[in-house]
C-alpha cells in the first residue's frame, strides 16, 4: 500500500510540474509559505483601506453629500474580497500541515496546488483593488435641497404672511426671521408651510432642518431633533456630551447653507450651544422661528420680525364654515345666522374657530346653536375650556406673579375696550398691585414696563389713540381666557365678576357681590343702587358708563376693603350718597363726566385717597373747604376742562372767585405726582406757578377768563417740566401771546418739548398763535372761535421766535397728527408757505373759515401719508394751490364733505 502511495504522489507531483512548466506558474506548492502570510497582510491592510473610506464616505453624508458610485463600487469590491480572502486564511493552515519535503511536496498534491494558485490570485486582485481606492474626494454635493417634508393642517388664510417671510429668505440682507403671535394663532401651521415650500420651490438652500423647541427648553433635546435632520441617530452620537453634540452639528453646517426652522420658543436659544452657526451675508444661511413674544424676537436678534395676525372677518367665516359643514349649516334656516355669531365669538383665533367649529358640526338645532352662543358669552362652552383656554393659559402661566395679576385686571373693562394705558398703570398703583415704587409717578415706568410685556407676549394688543391717550385692547378670546381663570381657577376669595354691556338694568344678585374680589358692571343700562350688600371681599368695582341717578345711602356701608371705584360717565347722576363715607380703604374714586354738582364733605374720612379724578364735571359747583386738604395722601389730582359756575358763597366753596383757594389747597399736598387743574384769572396762575411741585408735576392746564391784561407771556410756563396738554378758553381780553424771555442766560433755549396738544378756544381777540414754534412735539392742535384770528403762525413775528430759540428757520408741525380749526372768519393763512407735515393724518375745516383759500400744502408735503381733510363742499373748491395739475389731484382722495 506505501509503495503504491508513493508511486501516486510521484505521479500526481509529476503532472503538476508539467501543469506548472506549461502554465508559466510554477512553485504555488513551494511558495504557499510565503504567499499566505502575504495574503494575511494584504487582507489586513484592504481592511483598513476599506475602513478609511467608509470614513470618508461617513463624513461626507453627514455634510449632506452624497457618496460617488465609482466609490460606492469600490467599497461593495472591497467587502466581497475580504469575505473571500478571510475563507482562504483559515483554510490555510489545513492546507500548510499536508506540505513536508520543506513545503515543495503536498500530501494532497492537486487540492495544495490550487490552494496555492487561488492565494496567489487573491494577492494579486487584493493589490489592484487597493492601487484603486485612493479617491480625491469621496462625495459630492446633492442636487437639490434636502427637506423632510411635514404633513399640513388644511390651510388659514396665511397666504400673505406665507409671502412676507419668503421675501425675507431670499433678502441676503436677512438672516434670522422671527414670527410671532398668540397662541393658536397659526403660527406653526405656517412654520410648516415654509418649510414644505422649500421642498417645490427653487431656493439654493442645501438642506432644510426641522426642530421643536417647546416650553420646556433643553439643549440635548433640539441637538438630537437637529441630529436627525442630519443621520446623527446612532448610539454612538447618543452617548455624546452637550459639546461634542454642538461639535458635530457646527461641523456638518459649517460648509453648508441651510434653513434651520425652530418651533415654539419662549426664550432665547443659545445657537452656539446648540451647535448652530449664526445665519450671516457670508454664509446665505438662514434661521427662522416661531414664538408668543416680541421680546423672543429681539433676544434671538431677529433681523426681521413679523407678527402672526388673528383672520380677518370673512377669512374667519370661511375657516368656521369648512369645519362645520355645510349639511349642517344648511339643516335650518336660522343656523347660519347664528353661526356667524358663534365665530365672530371667536375673535378670529384659527385655534378656537376650528375647536368650536368641530364642536357644531353635529348640532342641527338652532337651540343648541344659541345655547353654544350664550355659553361662549360666560366664557364656558365646554370645548374652550377643554382645548383653547389650557393652551393660551401656558402663556399665562409663564408669565411672573405681577405680571399675571395686571393681565387679569384688563379682563374688567369690556369686550374690544380701549383701555388708556396710563389710567390703567393708576389703577394698578392704587391696587398695589405696582408694589416696587410708592409714587406714580415712577410706578408709571414699571406700569409701561408690564404693558409693553404683555404686548411682546401678544396677551394685549394695541388699541390705538382715544384723546390722544395710547391705549391697549385684550383679545376677546384671551378676555374668556381670563375670566376662565378668575372664576374657576383662582381661590373663591380672588374671583371676578363682569358682566359688561349686557343690557343689565339692576344691580347683579346679592351673592355675586359676597363673593366678588373684583366687579365690573360696565356699559349697562343701571339707574340705581339699591340696598345694602355685604361685600367683605370686594376690592375693585366699576360702574362706569350706566344710567345711575342714585345710590342709596347704605350701598358702601359693608364694602369696607373697596380700593378703586369708578362712577365715570353716569351723566345722570347729581349727588353721592353720605355713606360714601365709609369706603376707608378707598384709594382711587373716578367721578368724571358725571353730572355731580358737588362734593360731599363726607368725603373726609378717604384718608389713603391716592387719585381724584373730577374732570369733564361740567355741572360741579362746589368743594368743601378744607376737604381737599384732608386727602394727605393725595398723588393725583385732575379738574381740567370744566365749566364751573359760582353759585356758592366765597366762605362756602373753594371754586368760588378766582381758584386760589382751591391752589391754596393744594399746596398742602406734599404727595403730588400727577396734576391736571383749570385755573381761571392771572393772579391765580401766578400764585399756581409760584410752587415748585406744581411746575414739576402739571400735565395738563386749562387756562380760562384772563381778563387782567390783553398780553400773555407764554414764556411764563416755559418751566413746566411735564406739561402734555394746554388749553385757552375765554380769554377774551387777550390780544397777543408774546415771548419774553424771563432768564438771562447766554444759552437760553426755552421751549415746550413735552407738549403734544393745544387747544385755543374762543379767545376774541387773538389774531396768532406764533409761539406755537416753540413746541416741537405738538401732535393736536384745535383752534375754534377766536373771531380776530388771521393767522395761526405769523412770519411777521418769526424774528420774535428767533431771537428766543436761536435758530434762524425753525420747522414747526414735524409731529402735527391733527390740525382742528372751526369758526374763525378772519382766517387767512396757517403758514405762509408749504410746510412738511410727515405725520399729518387729519386737517378739520368745521365751518366758518371762509377766508381761508390757502393750505401749506404741495404734492410732496405729506409723501408716505394718508391724510384727510375734512371740510366743507363749497369751501373746498375755493382753494388755491401753487400747481393746481399736482397738488389738487393729489388731495381731491382726501377729502370728505362734512357739511353741504
Amino acid at each position: 500500500m506505501g509503495n503504491c502511495c508513493s508511486v501516486e504522489i510521484g505521479l500526481e507531483n509529476f503532472i503538476i510540474r508539467g501543469l506548472d512548466s506549461i502554465a508559466g506558474h510554477a512553485n504555488y506548492i513551494c511558495k504557499l509559505k510565503q504567499t499566505l502570510p502575504t495574503l494575511s497582510a494584504a487582507l489586513q491592510e484592504l481592511r483598513a483601506q476599506r475602513n478609511d473610506v467608509q470614513r470618508q464616505v461617513v463624513v461626507a453624508e453627514q455634510r449632506l453629500l452624497k457618496r460617488l458610485e465609482r466609490v460606492q463600487l469600490w467599497l461593495s469590491k472591497a467587502e466581497t474580497m475580504i469575505i473571500e480572502a478571510e475563507r482562504v486564511v483559515e483554510e490555510g493552515p489545513q492546507q500548510m500541515n499536508n506540505l513536508f519535503l520543506g513545503g515543495c511536496a503536498s500530501k494532497s498534491c492537486l487540492s495544495s496546488y490550487k490552494f496555492g494558485k487561488k492565494v496567489a490570485k487573491m494577492l494579486q486582485e487584493i493589490n489592484d483593488h487597493m492601487s484603486k481606492g485612493a479617491f480625491e474626494k469621496v462625495a459630492e454635493n446633492q442636487p437639490a435641497t434636502s427637506v423632510i417634508v411635514r404633513p399640513e393642517e388644511q390651510p388659514i388664510a396665511l397666504e400673505s404672511t406665507i409671502q412676507k417671510v419668503w421675501s425675507c429668505i431670499v433678502d441676503k440682507d436677512v438672516g434670522v426671521i422671527g414670527l410671532y403671535g398668540l397662541g393658536g394663532v397659526g403660527k406653526t401651521t405656517l412654520l410648516i408651510q415654509i418649510n414644505n415650500k422649500f421642498s417645490t420651490t427653487p431656493n439654493g438652500f442645501d438642506v432644510v432642518i426641522w426642530a421643536l423647541v417647546s416650553k420646556d427648553y433643553d439643549v440635548g433635546k433640539i441637538q438630537d431633533r437637529i441630529g436627525g435632520n442630519l443621520g446623527f441617530s446612532d448610539d454612538s452620537w447618543k452617548n455624546k456630551s452637550v459639546d461634542q453634540k454642538a461639535t458635530d452639528i457646527y461641523w456638518v453646517l459649517r460648509s453648508k447653507r441651510f434653513v434651520v426652522l425652530l418651533d415654539d420658543l419662549w426664550k432665547r436659544v443659545d445657537l452656539n450651544q446648540v451647535g448652530i452657526p449664526k445665519p450671516s451675508q457670508e454664509n446665505g444661511s438662514k434661521l427662522i422661528f416661531t414664538t408668543r413674544s416680541l421680546e423672543v424676537c429681539g433676544e434671538m436678534g431677529a433681523g426681521k420680525k413679523i407678527k402672526v395676525e388673528c383672520l380677518e372677518s370673512e377669512k374667519a367665516w370661511e375657516l368656521f364654515q369648512d369645519k362645520v359643514g355645510h349639511e349642517t349649516l344648511n339643516s335650518h334656516p336660522d343656523i347660519p345666522n347664528l353661526a356667524k355669531q358663534v365665530a365672530e365669538r371667536c375673535g378670529g383665533l384659527p385655534l378656537a374657530l376650528i375647536t368650536i367649529g368641530r364642536a357644531m358640526a353635529c348640532k342641527t338645532t338652532p337651540g343648541e346653536w344659541k345655547y353654544a352662543i350664550e355659553m361662549l358669552k360666560r366664557s364656558a362652552l365646554p370645548k374652550m375650556e377643554e382645548e383653547v383656554f389650557p393652551l393660551l393659559k401656558f402663556s399665562y402661566e409663564s408669565l411672573p406673579i405681577t405680571m399675571k395679576s395686571c393681565l387679569l385686571y384688563c379682563c374688567m373693562y369690556p369686550e374690544d375696550y380701549c383701555i388708556p394705558r396710563k389710567r390703567l398703570t393708576e389703577y394698578w398703583f392704587c391696587e398695589g398691585l405696582l408694589n416696587e415704587f410708592d409714587r406714580i409717578s415712577e410706578a408709571q415706568m414699571q406700569g409701561d414696563y408690564i404693558i409693553s410685556s404683555l404686548l411682546s407676549a401678544c396677551l394685549l394688543e394695541r388699541g390705538g389713540e382715544i384723546g390722544g391717550e395710547d391705549c391697549v385692547k385684550m383679545h376677546d378670546v384671551i378676555r374668556d381666557m381670563a375670566l376662565w381663570i378668575t372664576c374657576e381657577l383662582e381661590a373663591s376669595e380672588n374671583k371676578f365678576f363682569a358682566k359688561t354691556g349686557v343690557q343689565l338694568l339692576e344691580e347683579p344678585d346679592v351673592k355675586a357681590w359676597e363673593d366678588a374680589k373684583r366687579m365690573s358692571v360696565m356699559k349697562n343700562k343701571i339707574e340705581v343702587l339699591r340696598g345694602t350688600p355685604n361685600c367683605p371681599n370686594l376690592k375693585t368695582l366699576f360702574l362706569r358708563e350706566n344710567k345711575l341717578e342714585v345710590i342709596s345711602d347704605g350701598f358702601f356701608h359693608f364694602i369696607p376693603h373697596l380700593t378703586v371705584l369708578n362712577l365715570s360717565e353716569n351723566r345722570t347722576i347729581r349727588a353721592l350718597p353720605k355713606g360714601i363715607s365709609q369706603l376707608i380703604s378707598l384709594e382711587c374714586l373716578d367721578l368724571s363726566y358725571t353730572g355731580i354738582t358737588e362734593l360731599p364733605i363726607e368725603l373726609k374720612s378717604l384718608k389713603k385717597l391716592k387719585m381724584l379724578e373730577l374732570s369733564y364735571m361740567y355741572y360741579l359747583r362746589k368743594i368743601p373747604p378744607h376737604l381737599i386738604t384732608s386727602f394727605s395722601k393725595l398723588q393725583i389730582f385732575r379738574m381740567n376742562h370744566c365749566q364751573i359756575t359760582e353759585n356758592y358763597p366765597e366762605e362756602d366753596n373753594v371754586l368760588s372767585g378766582n381758584n386760589e383757594h382751591l391752589i391754596e389747597e393744594l399746596k398742602s399736598l406734599q404727595h403730588l405726582n400727577i396734576i391736571r387743574i383749570w385755573i381761571k384769572g392771572m393772579s391765580a396762575l401766578d400764585r399756581f406757578l409760584s410752587c415748585h411741585l406744581f411746575r414739576s408735576y402739571t400735565q395738563a392746564l386749562q387756562l380760562s377768563n384772563f381778563r387782567e391784561s390783553n398780553v400773555f407771556n407764554v414764556l411764563c410756563l416755559e418751566n413746566m417740566e411735564h406739561l402734555e396738554e394746554l388749553c385757552f378758553q375765554y380769554c377774551e381780553s387777550i390780544e397777543k401771546m408774546k415771548m419774553e424771555k424771563l432768564s438771562t442766560s447766554i444759552n437760553y433755549t426755552p421751549c415746550f418739548h413735552t407738549l403734544n396738544r393745544v387747544s385755543i378756544l374762543n379767545c376774541n381777540k387773538l389774531t396768532d398763535v406764533t409761539w406755537l414754534i416753540l413746541a416741537p412735539n405738538l401732535r393736536f392742535l384745535s383752534i375754534y372761535g377766536c373771531a380776530k384770528m388771521e393767522e395761526i403762525l405769523s412770519e411777521e413775528k418769526l424774528g420774535e421766535v428767533t431771537d428766543v430759540v436761536g435758530i434762524p428757520n425753525p420747522k414747526p408741525f414735524m409731529k402735527l397728527e391733527t390740525l382742528d380749526l372751526g369758526n374763525l372768519p378772519e382766517l387767512k393763512s396757517i403758514y405762509w408757505d408749504t410746510l412738511p407735515f410727515p405725520c399729518l393724518k387729519t386737517i378739520c375745516l368745521w365751518w366758518g373759515c371762509p377766508k381761508l383759500e390757502k393750505l401749506p400744502l404741495n404734492s410732496h408735503t405729506t409723501e408716505g401719508n394718508q391724510v384727510t381733510i375734512l371740510g366743507r363742499e363749497d369751501w373746498w373748491a375755493t382753494i388755491e394751490w401753487e400747481n393746481e395739475a399736482t397738488a389738487g389731484d393729489a388731495f381731491l382722495p382726501s377729502f370728505r364733505t362734512v357739511f353741504k
